[in-house]
């Protein structure tokens, strides 16, 4: 009788293998992760660095840029805590360097910066400018060069109202099939700004929902060894962010992973304008309504 229950048990393993749908986890132990991952969540998008403190994004000409408060600077912004000029900053070559105005109290790893030469966020050492409540830093986009700027004090994250889920479901967890595409192949993802870049897709995920077999090319991020997908659902516009969302899933072991919709949630995009967020490629664009993750955000205007 004994042989007979596990051998029924070991198929109905197999069968959710079959099916796509992982095994059930302890519940207890899954909502532990789950409540770990939402902390960190919060973290990314409501801490002191985080994506609701972003005020300001500026694309770079040829040349000197000069930055501040004042409405003769060529990068402009209105704020209390910005001095009427703070620094030019200068793109020469695909180099952004910078100097700072006279008393503008400029500083980069705690000390003052007068002049210095800057990395990018594409770089392997992003240099990180301060001054009062701000941080502001150069990034890369394609062939642009351009300015984030961000404020630990800003209305955004003042005033961030926490987020709302779909009810924790393990059916939206999956054991999907990876196919990996050998070699390797490029990707073409549009950013929100419309701009273009190639990115590496090492293979996709392959799972079923109702019996209907989907899959999700996955992409390998600079410097990320977890695999990171954009996709698009029905719930897109109504529950959820309209441009789609973004989840991480671990490489493949014996070629599978975990596929956990719950751990879905939405680009930086939802919570500032002045993010450049990637979209989900035609191919990630599913026609189902996957109710699990991460919902609008309250407040949400955009």
């Amino acid at each position: 009788m004994q042989k007979s229950l596990l051998l029924t048990a070991a198929a109905c393993v197999l069968l959710l293998a079959a099916c796509g749908r992982s095994p059930q986890v302890d519940p207890v132990a899954y909502q532990q992760d789950i409540d770990s991952w939402r902390a960190g969540r919060m973290k990314s998008v409501a801490g002191p660095d985080g994506w609701t403190t972003l005020v300001g994004l500026y694309w770079f000409k040829e040349g000197a840029n000069r930055f501040g408060s004042g409405s003769d600077n060529d990068l402009v912004l209105a704020s209390p805590r910005v001095p009427t000029e703070v620094g030019v900053f200068t793109l020469a070559g695909g180099k952004v360097s910078f100097t700072a105005a006279k008393g503008a109290d400029v500083e980069s790893n705690g000390k003052p910066v007068a002049s210095m030469k800057l990395g990018t966020d594409a770089d392997p050492d992003t240099t990180v400018l301060t001054h009062d409540s701000l941080t502001f830093y150069a990034i890369q986009r394609g062939p642009r060069y351009g300015l984030r700027v961000k404020d630990s004090e800003a209305d955004a994250r003042v005033h961030f109202k926490g987020f709302d889920y779909f009810p924790l479901d393990q059916k939206w967890r999956f054991t999907a099939r990876f196919e990996p595409y050998r070699p390797m192949k490029k990707i073409p993802i549009i950013n929100i700004l419309g701009m273009e870049e190639d990115m590496d897709s090492p293979g996709a995920l392959v799972f079923d929902v109702g019996g209907q077999g989907y899959r999700l090319d996955t992409v390998l991020e600079d410097g990320e060894t977890d695999y990171f997908v954009m996709f698009a659902d029905k719930t897109n516009g109504k529950q959820t962010y309209g441009a789609g969302r973004f989840l991480y899933v671990k490489p493949p072991v014996d070629g599978s992973t975990v596929l956990d919709f719950n751990k879905a949630y939405s680009p930086p995009c939802a919570f500032s304008h002045y993010a450049t967020c990637p979209l989900p490629p035609p191919q990630n664009r599913l026609p189902i309504a996957v109710e699990a993750g991460e919902l609008k955000y309250r407040g949400a205007d955009h």
